[in-house]
């Protein structure tokens, strides 16, 4: 990649244990999460991979997350945006919105996003007072992160198509399953929603849907190329998922791991001008 480049990872996060517990890390396979994970931890990690700025992603549905994050960026200058989480079924969102905004650190405020992929209902995008919301984010200028698994993607496709005004970004690609090799209906939907303007989507997280043990470049390549051909490199940008990765693979070996998965002319929209652009970082 030329030196140009300024890499930017449009996906992290970060944790302290003594503030809140990440009550998702349950199992024994999750177990090497649980421990702090700070800006400083990220730090050395991303900046000896060459990456300039990164995008801060929430992780706990609790209202205090977002204002921490929107301080930390405040305080470190390689942390560019948040994406942070509101509950897009108040009523007064908007108002909301635009508290965060005033908040030390709100001008880092980038998007927002709900753990969709935990909601039983696979239409909760849908609903009337969800697209109220959602409809809010747009108005604040603001995007929307999907995090979400594979047969929720349909109700994504309707979500982005209703609200044009409103840019999505699909984080870790809908989370396809990589270890079974399984490719349909993932790919099919995929392109359902690439075929709408509004739409982007993160390389990121690919090798945590993989073996964690035995994943390889030919196991993840099948399901980057789809994404590829689908949304194209100028909607299309690099995260590592980090401390999640570290699940399946050292922050460099997920950035190694994009660059190889991806053709050199198309790495400094991947890997810097996507995320620059949609997030306004």
């Amino acid at each position: 990649m030329g030196a140009a480049v300024t890499i930017v990872d449009a996906h992290h996060h970060v944790w302290d244990l003594s503030v809140r517990d990440q009550d998702w890390i349950t199992g024994p396979e999750l177990q090497p999460l649980r421990r702090d994970f700070t800006v400083g931890d990220l730090a050395s990690e991303a900046l000896a991979a060459g990456v300039g700025r990164t995008v801060l992603v929430q992780t706990i549905t609790v209202p205090e997350e977002t204002p921490e994050f929107l301080a930390l960026a405040a305080e470190h200058e390689l942390i560019a945006g948040v994406v942070g989480w509101t509950d897009l079924t108040r009523p007064d969102v908007a108002e909301e919105l635009a508290r965060l905004r005033e908040l030390p650190g709100g001008r880092y405020l980038k998007g927002i996003r709900h753990q969709v992929q935990g909601e039983a209902d696979p239409e909760w995008l849908l609903r009337a007072d969800v697209r109220r919301g959602l409809a809010a984010v747009a108005q604040a200028g603001l995007v929307h992160d999907l995090v979400v698994l594979p047969h929720q993607l349909p109700a994504c496709v309707k979500a982005a198509a209703a609200l044009p005004e409103l840019t999505f970004v699909l984080d870790h690609l809908g989370k396809p399953p990589i270890a079974s090799g399984a490719r349909e209906p993932w790919t099919r939907d995929v392109r359902a929603l690439a075929a709408l303007p509004n739409t982007v989507c993160k390389l990121s997280g690919m090798v945590t849907e993989a073996d964690h043990a035995a994943w390889s470049i030919a196991d993840l390549r099948p399901y980057a190329d789809a994404v590829l051909d689908a949304f194209g490199p100028g909607r299309l940008m690099f995260g590592s998922d980090w401390p999640v990765c570290t699940l399946a693979a050292t922050y460099g070996q997920v950035l190694a791991t994009a660059q190889e998965l991806t053709a050199e002319a198309d790495r400094r929209q991947i890997f810097e001008t996507t995320a620059t652009r949609v997030y306004d970082l």
